[in-house]
């Protein structure tokens, strides 16, 4: 009886070490985070490639000369049998993209240059992907008679199969932001010095990294994201503006986490990466973008309040704060993020369920984003160009 237990006992571990030495291949390979696809968006002056993957890496850049290019090396991955491995792209920044499995633990991504003078690189999360946004050397070729144009574009938040935040009656935030930006927009092109785009005019999903794309290719003069608030305690009630910095602002943070649709405790993580940090710092100086931002968000929150005010309506003004959003990563122009009330709570979701009080927000962002612009030096050559021109007489 013992000798038949133990030769079954042997027979059952030499099936289970079998079936390890099988899986070990299989667990292995699983360990490592998959290239799954390469996207770019280009113009000009300006070229945005993302690397989406399954999961975050470690990497490793360098540049190299003879031919110049810049290459990644994502650690621990593979790359996927489905991916285009060779990208043309040609736009006089980048003359395209290339990856392949450079050995058994390393991706190798490589971006071939023709003429840039900047980069930066971001690691997003939910879902995890890798954002190089490379900058030309060309001079801004916009004529004097295009200056008069101030190119503004408008980014309703979420769309599509994505709904944004819902309220209690199930009204979803990507309809109210839509129906608000398009009436920003009908309010500044009244204006004809003012030409506006709207990252999407229809119920479609745009990734986070597309749509500060898009602003940067259409060489926007300000760009601001709108949505709408959600919170989990009902009665939090307000309308708030944000710019992109760091911040230890709890509340903060789980505004941004919720945009940026990833946990609150990777939203924590992100203000522990000092090379997050550093990169939103040089993103910042650049063109002295950050003070630019504060007062544009100031603008747009002061009218936005006080346009409602001026109508009777009860408004908890929440202050213009700060906080790591996706969205205005790299944006190359004065940027902000408007949450214009809280969806999430009843009185507010009625509110915005209303045609009136839609078009009183938009009202007051358009005057916001129109005192920002009157008040620029750059407006002021516009000022200029139509008193000597006799278009204007």
């Amino acid at each position: 009886m013992i000798s038949r237990f133990d030769d079954r006992s042997r027979t059952i571990l030499a099936c289970v070490a079998v079936a390890l030495v099988t899986l070990i291949p299989y667990f292995a390979e699983a360990a490592f985070v998959e290239v799954k696809d390469i996207r770019f968006w280009s113009s000009e002056q300006y070229t945005r490639v993302v690397i989406d993957l399954t999961g975050t890496v470690e990497f490793q850049k360098n540049r190299l000369s003879n031919p110049d290019r810049l290459y990644f090396d994502l650690k621990d991955s593979v790359i996927s049998k489905e991916i285009t491995k060779n990208i043309p792209i040609g736009d006089g920044i980048l003359r395209g993209v290339r990856a392949a499995q450079f050995n058994k633990t390393t991706v190798r991504v490589v971006l071939d240059l023709e003429e840039i003078s900047d980069l930066q690189t971001f690691v997003f999360d939910g879902p995890p992907r890798l954002v190089v946004d490379v900058f030309g050397k060309l001079a801004d070729r916009r004529s004097s008679v295009q200056l008069v144009k101030r190119r503004i574009v408008i980014d309703p938040g979420h769309g599509g199969h994505d709904p944004g935040a819902v309220g209690p009656r199930g009204v979803f935030e990507k309809d109210i932001v839509l129906d608000i930006a398009l009436k920003v927009k009908k309010i500044l092109m009244e204006d004809p010095l003012n030409e506006v785009f709207l990252t999407r005019e229809k119920d479609v999903f745009l990734s986070l990294e597309e749509r500060t794309a898009f602003a940067n290719r259409k060489n926007a003069d300000l760009f601001v994201s709108i949505h709408a608030n959600a919170s989990p305690r009902r009665e939090a009630r307000g309308i708030e503006t944000y710019l992109l910095n760091w911040t230890d602002d709890e509340e903060a943070m789980k505004v941004a986490a919720r945009e940026n649709a990833i946990s609150l405790k990777k939203m924590r993580a992100m203000h522990r990466e000092m090379d997050i940090v550093d990169v939103i710092k040089g993103d910042l100086i650049r063109e002295n973008k950050r003070d630019e931002s504060i007062k544009l968000a100031n603008y747009i929150q002061r009218a936005l309040v006080g346009h409602l005010c001026d109508n009777r309506r009860t408004v908890t003004d929440l202050g213009v704060k700060q906080a790591l959003f996706y969205v205005l990563f790299g944006a190359k122009m004065p940027s902000v993020l408007v949450e214009v009330s809280f969806i999430s709570n009843s009185e507010e979701e009625r509110l915005l369920s209303d045609e009136g009080y839609r078009k009183e927000i938009a009202h007051g962002i358009a005057r916001g984003m129109m005192t920002y612009l009157t008040s620029s030096p750059a407006v002021q050559k516009v000022v200029e160009y139509r008193e000597r021109s006799p278009l204007y007489r």
